[in-house]
């Protein structure tokens, strides 16, 4: 792609709200959006193969800096062509930035205006990550789309703390921004900012204002899903993408359940990542189009069904709930590699369907239909 050139193209916006239909153009390929990327923390989506992933239609997976960074180190990978030939995957990669696992390893860190120093989760060997360590673990990688370094705090969180935090964001995000812009033009990665403020209104449009200022090539809304009720993380997004560029793809970092997607793309979001695909269905849980289906629950045992009618996964086209039971409870490895294979599938699935409506005109009778039907209370259902 070529620098002078969007890294976005704006098909259709939906009329009854701020639905996005558009495409990301990276130097891999050009991704439909809205769009959900699977996540792959340490060079893999957990239990699917690179070519389940192609088949499912995935156009852009997720990789994690830090981690990446501990085990087995970024030179390793470049040493080995770069994380596209290291896990075997020739479509695009986002890598974020490293600023979530310093917030998540907070007992272990001392944070400095030069960056955060803590102790890694492996072994506690001393480490350092800050803004230009950052961009330069993200270049090794070769990643498609770099996130700028950032601080995420907590929830709750103060005004003035918030404050504080969003200042040492804003200096680290402008080193980032600087750093990479040292970086050969030609063939160079995009570039996005990370929207922070915690659940104060005022500070998320102060921190989009600045970040398009600054100016990236996309922009992130960061600091949701850390704790916070799903009316905050709503109030997150609404409070930060009005003062965002429409030219600009936006992507809200973490999130979320399938209602909180649709809700997400309602409110002029365009890119998604979230572990519970592959987590829930390591404890037997599935996603359908009328809520979650805990799998381990004895009502399935003789249930000749497949986790969803209609589903082409292969799961649904071969297996039946009564065997994936089985399966399930029997800790078998082919259970929750089904189950996962399942859940993406819904997932990305999910986001073509969306993506559809919102082209078609009927992108509000679908978010609709869909959040209202939707059910949870089978996650939470204990098995026998």
């Amino acid at each position: 792609m070529s620098r002078s050139a969007s890294p976005f193209t704006l098909l259709h916006t939906d009329p009854s709200s701020k639905a996005r239909a558009g495409i990301l153009h990276t130097r891999r390929g050009d991704v439909e959006t809205p769009v959900f990327m699977p996540v792959g923390t340490q060079a893999t989506v957990k239990a699917v193969s690179p070519d389940e992933l192609r088949a499912m239609g995935a156009g852009i997976i997720l990789g994690n800096t830090y981690h990446l960074h501990v085990r087995p180190g970024e030179k390793v990978i470049a040493e080995l062509g770069g994380l596209h030939d290291f896990m075997g995957w020739d479509r695009a990669i986002l890598t974020d930035s490293g600023g979530f696992q310093v917030f998540s390893l907070s007992k272990l860190r001392r944070i400095t205006e030069e960056g955060v120093h803590f102790q890694n989760h492996l072994d506690g060997t001393p480490t350092f990550i800050g803004p230009e360590t950052s961009m330069q673990i993200q270049r090794d990688l070769g990643s498609d789309i770099v996130m700028a370094f950032d601080e995420c705090p907590p929830f709750p969180c103060s005004y003035d703390d918030a404050a504080t935090s969003l200042d040492l964001t804003t200096r680290w995000e402008r080193r980032s921004r600087d750093w990479w812009r040292t970086q050969p033009e030609e063939g160079r990665p995009l570039l996005f900012g990370i929207v922070q403020g915690s659940s104060h209104a005022t500070l998320r449009e102060r921190s989009a204002r600045e970040l398009v200022e600054i100016g990236f090539d996309g922009y992130a809304v960061g600091g949701v899903s850390v704790g916070e009720p799903e009316p905050e993380m709503m109030k997150a997004v609404e409070s930060s993408v009005p003062f965002l560029p429409e030219s600009a793809p936006r992507y809200a970092m973490g999130l979320g359940t399938p209602p909180q997607l649709v809700e997400m793309v309602a409110r002029g979001i365009d890119l998604f990542d979230c572990v519970l695909p592959t987590r829930i269905a390591r404890n037997g849980t599935a996603f359908t189009a009328r809520g979650t289906m805990n799998l381990k629950n004895a009502p399935f045992a003789r249930d000749p069904l497949p986790i969803e009618e209609g589903c082409t996964c292969p799961a649904c086209t071969t297996f039946s709930r009564g065997y994936l039971r089985h399966l399930v409870k029997a800790e078998e490895i082919l259970g929750l590699r089904l189950i996962t294979l399942h859940n993406l599938h819904f997932y990305l699935g999910l986001m073509r369907k969306i993506r559809s409506t919102i082209l078609e005109g009927s992108f509000a009778e679908f978010r609709r239909e869909f959040v209202s039907g939707y059910r949870v209370h089978n996650a939470v259902e204990t098995a026998d």
